[in-house]
């Protein structure tokens, strides 16, 4: 039997032959491609709008308020990352891809007609829990099908669709808002995905659970004594603080998401501030997810190939580098460039912190081991939104993107020190 296919017992009570690897399982691979590009729209409508909703309609005078939809939207989906993954253990994973499509039902309306900043961040709650749900539960599907050989390529893919999502979303819900308002317009693109969303989940997406029992039963773990069945709470302390790899990936997502963060928040605003219209402002909005959406279709494989740590290390210091241009920057052409080598960075890093959790933990508790690395790395968003909005109104936005910028060179700087060099398995030819 080849190490890629089990024999095992379904919930039918018949044996079925499970088969691991992308060209196995490419149909289900691309739906879910097609679902987590929706995940990404439906963050997208936001990216744009709601900095400027923030200045323009709800009139909030410090940056440390006007982030607080980011607080709120990272605390929430950073909770909700490490729940998804331990229901997905339980329950399996379409049920939580379903509940999380069924969460973000009320946020559009919300959105649209919140008649104060509270519904604004109100509706970003719910997001963050929607968000944490189904964007997890489609990566951890996605490695499930795939097995070990090609997981950088799967993540690369996932988080491509994901982010191109956001960035399409963010351009087309900026010429929306300059030509009919920042509402309702923007945010009924929202609803249209998430109404489809939910209806593929339901209708099309087969459970696989089963592919990740199979990789189980022939997996050889890269750490001795952590082959077997582990707690929550060991999960937790293994990815979190005890195991190299694992702890340097989760300090480096964090500070990742720190960054975007602030991008989200406060670069729509710097923009603004400088004299670049609602249709600027988009296409730097959009470029960013672009290029990292984009980007991602060659990083993910590039790191089954060269390793995960080199495209990490090298991605921290060039988001370092194009941070430092936007806050030295005052120029539009500048700030093109500088959304360039941001995505290019964070390209280089996001799904190869992704394989490189799925390289070093077990199949058997996996998916608890991403949604604590997912923990840790939404979380950047409540610890970039409070640390940027607090630096801004104290400092200036220039100044609080120079300190992202070292903060991000120094996490950069802990993964080659701290991180083992080449945890994953070779790529098959």
């Amino acid at each position: 039997m080849s190490p890629r296919e089990n024999s095992l017992p379904r919930f039918s009570g018949r044996a079925e032959v499970i088969s691991l690897g992308l060209r196995q399982n490419l149909a289900q691979f691309l739906l879910l491609v097609a679902i987590n590009a929706l995940v990404g729209g439906t963050l997208g409508q936001e990216r744009t709008v709601l900095p400027l909703l923030a200045d323009e309609v709800f009139h909030l005078d410090l940056y440390t308020s006007a982030l607080t939809y980011i607080l709120a939207f990272g605390l929430a989906k950073a909770g909700m990352n490490y729940f998804a993954g331990t229901l997905s253990d339980r329950y399996g994973r379409k049920p939580v891809l379903v509940a999380g499509w069924i969460i973000a039902l009320p946020v559009p309306l919300l959105l649209i007609f919140g008649p104060s900043w509270g519904w604004i961040v109100g509706a970003n709650v719910i997001l963050g829990m929607s968000q944490g749900l189904t964007w997890s539960t489609t990566v951890m599907m996605k490695m499930d099908l795939v097995g070990p050989s090609r997981r950088g390529l799967a993540m690369g893919l996932n988080e491509a669709a994901g982010y191109l999502g956001v960035a399409a979303t963010a351009l087309a819900t900026g010429y929306i808002a300059s030509t009919y308002g920042l509402r309702p317009g923007p945010f009924l693109l929202g609803a249209a995905f998430i109404a489809v969303g939910l209806g593929l989940s339901v209708l099309a997406v087969k459970e696989t659970k089963g592919h990740a029992v199979a990789e189980a039963a022939n997996h050889v773990s890269v750490h001795a004594g952590t082959h077997g069945a582990l707690g929550s709470r060991e999960v937790f302390i293994l990815t979190s603080f005890r195991d190299k790899s694992l702890s340097s990936v989760s300090q480096a997502g964090m500070v990742n998401n720190l960054n975007d963060g602030l991008a989200w928040g406060l670069f729509p605003v710097l923009f603004a501030q400088a004299g670049v219209g609602i249709e600027g402002i988009a296409i730097l909005a959009a470029l960013y997810p672009a290029v990292w959406g984009a980007g991602q279709l060659v990083t993910g494989g590039l790191s089954d190939r060269m390793g995960r740590k080199p495209l990490i290390v090298g991605g921290m210091m060039v988001q370092a580098l194009g941070l430092l241009m936007v806050a030295n920057g005052s120029a539009f052409g500048t700030w093109v460039a500088a959304m360039v080598l941001l995505g290019l960075g964070t390209a280089m890093v996001y799904p190869t912190l992704l394989a490189a959790i799925g390289d070093v933990a077990h199949p058997s508790w996996r998916a608890r081991s991403v949604g604590v690395y997912r923990l840790w790395r939404d979380g950047g968003f409540a610890v970039g939104a409070l640390l940027s909005g607090v630096l801004a109104d104290a400092y200036g936005v220039p100044l609080a993107v120079v300190a992202v910028a070292v903060l991000t060179a120094v996490s950069g700087l802990v993964v080659a020190v701290r991180m083992r060099g080449r945890d994953h398995q070779p790529a098959a030819l």
